[in-house]
């Protein structure tokens, strides 16, 4: 076979591949695995959460705790009301400021308060009755049925505020009601909302996310 009928043969298979060669040479160039060709692509990178796992509790004036000693009922307490200065007292303990504190943080303060009567004292406290510090509450004033202040918890809504405070009295003019709430900056912003649209009509887009120190406020009917 004569040089001249070679080269048309091998010129005849170029537009066969050319596609492939090309796909190819992108892959390698753009770092892709080849093996997808005759074998299975790499499997995705699985990116890790970075979803913020939540605070611990924070202890406030009349919050109900459980102290317990270990091997030491006499200087165990199941129940111990944090006071309105934020203090508790106990056996040996005189006086001790609780809120402010997580459970572990006072439970380690007993313990070295604790060192000068026993040796190695373990101190578990436990929070029973839940009030929170002033700034992780959400306060209701005016024409709730139960006017509360409540612990703030995660995704809490307009509507938990409203379950918690037993709905609107019959002179309640819930479509008047503001949200007052105060930013990280110290600003102090007013949001209207609608709550006889949410509760009596099922008006779901009134049903805003609640923060920490947020104060609903529901004034009365004219009329």
């Amino acid at each position: 076979m004569s040089w001249p009928l070679r080269r048309d043969a091998v010129t005849s298979w170029i537009p066969r591949f050319a596609p492939m060669l090309g796909v190819a040479i992108v892959l390698m160039l753009t770092g892709c695995d080849t093996t997808m060709f005759g074998g299975h692509a790499p499997p995705p990178v699985v990116q890790k959460s970075t979803v913020k796992m939540p605070d611990e509790y924070i202890i406030g004036s009349g919050d109900q705790l459980s102290i317990f000693v270990y091997r030491n009922p006499d200087l165990s307490e199941a129940g111990v009301a944090v006071r309105p200065d934020g203090k508790i007292s106990t056996p040996l303990i005189e006086d001790i400021v609780a809120a402010g504190k997580t459970p572990t943080q006072l439970a380690r303060e007993i313990e070295q308060r604790l060192a000068k009567y026993i040796q190695d004292p373990n101190v578990t406290v436990i929070v029973r009755g839940f009030v929170g510090p002033a700034d992780r509450q959400v306060r209701v004033i005016g024409e709730a049925t139960d006017p509360i202040a409540i612990p703030y918890r995660d995704n809490m809504t307009l509507l938990d505020v409203m379950i918690a405070t037993k709905g609107l009295t019959k002179y309640a003019a819930g479509n008047r009601a503001v949200i007052v709430r105060t930013g990280a900056d110290g600003k102090r912003q007013t949001i209207k909302v609608r709550l006889s649209d949410l509760i009596k009509d099922g008006d779901i887009g009134q049903n805003i996310a609640m923060m920490p120190g947020d104060t609903l406020i529901i004034p009365q009917s004219w009329f």
